[in-house]
């Protein structure tokens, strides 16, 4: 846990990063969005490796004028190629209170929740070559950044820097976790289980209630799918999309 109750991060200016790096975990962050008019903002919450073919998961909060909702936008990035965006709106008001952003990464699947409900999963799918981060350690890494060039309206909305400074709080962050050090894991292998009842997270998948839950969120909120963008993959969609 973080030795602080609150962290505020603002625009212009400030992000944070873990000190450690993990390969595979479950990260819950909580946190409070931009209130009121943040166009052209981006809140990012997400894990990353290094390097040019560097993998990534991702929670961004994409900013609007004020009454509209926030945009949650999603990705998964596997040896430096991404393009696999999933949105949702959110069914309550992210700016009025503290809600749990949570990251699943095990060697089965990544899972996106938020407040405990799965949005969004993202299975190993190497037998089909389909590439999954399994290889890299990641650092968690967050930050408030403009982007009025795509994030509000696909750009036509800009950032209005009279309102600023724009802040978005975070608390609660919790990891449970394979800590990588001197290229050693906390968890022994990373290709079995680890042997503590704590670490259960390691083969946890989606139970048929959550799998309700994720239907249910993809039914009500989800509101872009790449899986079906067929005029974004003239060539064919990806092959995972096959499966979802």
């Amino acid at each position: 846990m973080l030795g602080i109750r609150v962290l505020r991060v603002s625009l212009p200016g400030s992000g944070f990063q873990s000190r450690k790096e993990y390969l595979f975990g479950k990260i819950d962050m909580q946190l409070k969005l931009v209130p009121g008019n943040s166009a052209g903002t981006v809140t990012a919450y997400y894990l990353s490796s290094k390097g040019s073919a560097w993998d990534e998961i991702d929670f961004e909060f994409l900013g609007n004028l004020s009454g509209d909702p926030y945009i949650l936008h999603t990705n998964v990035f596997s040896q430096g190629k991404g393009n696999r965006e999933q949105q949702f709106y959110l069914w309550f008001d992210p700016t009025a209170d503290f809600h749990t952003y949570s990251i699943l990464w095990n060697p089965q699947r990544i899972v996106f929740s938020v407040d405990g409900t799965p949005i969004r999963e993202f299975k190993n799918l190497e037998s089909m070559g389909v590439p999954f981060p399994k290889n890299q350690p990641m650092r968690i890494y967050s930050s408030l950044w403009n982007a009025d060039d795509w994030a509000t309206r696909g750009g036509l909305v800009k950032t209005d820097w009279a309102l600023a400074p724009f802040t978005a709080s975070y608390r609660n962050f919790n990891a449970e976790a394979c800590v990588l050090s001197n290229g050693a894991s906390s968890c022994g292998t990373t290709t079995s289980p680890p042997a503590s009842t704590s670490n259960a997270w390691f083969s946890e998948e989606l139970d048929s209630t959550r799998q309700e839950r994720l239907k249910w969120v993809r039914e009500n909120y989800m509101v872009y799918n790449y899986c079906k963008d067929v005029n974004r993959f003239p060539q064919g969609l990806p092959p995972e999309c096959s499966m979802s």
